[in-house]
């Protein structure tokens, strides 16, 4: 699922910005079973390198908002 535009479909039906969405995939090698689960479960890792993808203040992973300050 490498592709951009899958892994920006990923995201929308999760209702999950897409830096967290490429922070997980990078995460995840490109595993998508496994990118579910990470998601699923939260990770504190993928939170930083997606802040580090953006200048944005917050960031969605789904309904849950995070905070830079919080990261």
């Amino acid at each position: 699922m490498a592709d951009k535009h899958d892994v920006k479909s990923w995201a929308e039906i999760r209702e999950t910005s897409i830096e967290i969405a490429e922070a997980i995939f990078e995460f995840a090698e490109n595993d998508e079973t496994l990118a579910q689960k990470i998601w699923e479960e939260g990770n504190d890792e993928v939170l930083i390198r997606a802040f580090e993808k953006t200048d944005a203040d917050h960031l969605f992973w789904g309904e849950e908002k995070v905070d830079r300050k919080n990261v």
